[in-house]
């Protein structure tokens, strides 16, 4: 019983000893005093940006466009023959100008039928002079000097003009008329064995070379205007209302150093379905060292237009299309503007209150609430 009294006084006082100790480290930790607490930082981002003034803006217009041929044109053949080759060769690339022959087609059987037939018509005319001279005095000379001016080499003169009905009627029963608009109309034929360039240009196709067998109407080469050419240009319906029929335009190429001035000569009367865009159309005289090439892309640079109460910022602060940042009290939220232009690197617009900060930069990774301080402001 001793034994078991002994126990418990020693698990006693050992708590006992414990718990003074435990209760004596928490009073000595209790006397010392608190460190002072950093106060609690609340970060803040950094960012660009301005107060809205809506102001009136001259907003200068570029767009790209592709330089084509005022003309393009079918060589087609009017004749039947052999293609015989001229001055110029009838290859693709070779140039010409504006009257150059290009091509003859074989006239030579059609040329000696033609002198056979006004040798022919020489011979009519000769047997009836002599009744014109006695039965129509009065036109005697002016058919012996039509007669004496037919050359077998040449075309023929133009026919004496007669106001008598008579001699109209002796001139139809001898087929002198119908003689003469034959002949004229195979003059026209030979005419067409020889092909005669309409423009200064040159071949960007060719189908039939010199010494191949062409058929009428078949097609031989395929030619461009290269001294006069055009620039289509999509602008947006709003800027295109700007432009005027008249206008000087410049012109510039970004892979050559050069520019051109051009004049707009036409505006399409409907929008493209897909881009809702108005073609404008520029003609510019391809003169100089350095000529333009059908199929290469410009840049055309229109006078600006004034667009009121608007304001200008990158597009690049702009997101989800039509959506910005504006700073308030500190924090940033979402507002949706209304695109009035769109230019390569900036846009137009207004439809936020003026007097209200936006974020003129583009940020990533941030959301509504967010605090900010502005760039330039304490």
């Amino acid at each position: 019983m001793k034994k078991i009294d002994r126990r418990i006084v020693i698990v006693a006082a050992f708590i006992f000893i414990v718990g003074l100790a435990f209760g004596l480290m928490k009073f000595l930790a209790a006397q010392k005093p608190k460190p002072p607490r950093r106060p609690t930082v609340v970060a803040k981002r950094l960012v660009k940006a301005e107060e809205i003034k809506y102001t009136t803006i001259t907003s200068p217009v570029s767009a790209p466009g592709r330089v084509a041929s005022i003309s393009e044109v079918d060589i087609i053949a009017e004749a039947s023959g052999k293609i015989l080759i001229n001055n110029v060769p009838l290859k693709k690339g070779a140039e010409f100008k504006k009257g150059d022959v290009l091509f003859t087609i074989y006239p030579d059987e059609v040329k000696l039928a033609l002198k056979s037939k006004k040798s022919q018509y020489l011979t009519t005319l000769a047997n009836l002079l002599p009744d014109i001279k006695i039965d129509y005095p009065e036109y005697e000379e002016q058919f012996r000097k039509f007669f004496n001016s037919i050359d077998v080499n040449n075309k023929l003169p133009e026919f004496p003009k007669i106001k008598n009905e008579k001699l109209e009627i002796f001139l139809a029963s001898r087929n002198v008329l119908s003689d003469y608009y034959s002949i004229l109309k195979d003059q026209l034929q030979l005419s067409r064995h020889t092909i005669v360039a309409p423009f200064n240009g040159t071949y960007s196709e060719v189908y039939l070379e010199a010494g191949a067998y062409t058929n009428m109407g078949g097609k031989v080469a395929h030619a461009i205007q290269t001294d006069i050419l055009e620039i289509e240009v999509p602008l947006d319906k709003f800027d295109a209302e700007w432009v005027k029929i008249g206008d000087k335009i410049g012109l510039y190429s970004e892979s050559r150093d050069i520019k051109w001035i051009g004049t707009v000569v036409r505006k399409s009367r409907f929008v493209d379905e897909n881009t809702q865009s108005q073609g404008i159309f520029i003609r510019v005289k391809n003169t100089g060292n350095k000529p333009l090439m059908a199929g290469e892309y410009l840049k055309a640079k229109f006078p600006g237009h004034p667009i009121e109460n608007v304001m200008e910022v990158p597009r690049n602060a702009v997101f989800n299309t039509n959506e910005v940042f504006i700073v308030e009290e500190g924090k940033i939220h979402k507002e949706t503007i209304n695109i009035i232009k769109l230019n390569e690197r900036t846009l137009i617009f207004n439809g936020i209150e003026e007097g209200k900060t936006i974020v003129t930069q583009p940020l990533i990774n941030v959301l509504e609430g967010t605090m900010v301080d502005v760039q330039g402001k304490e």
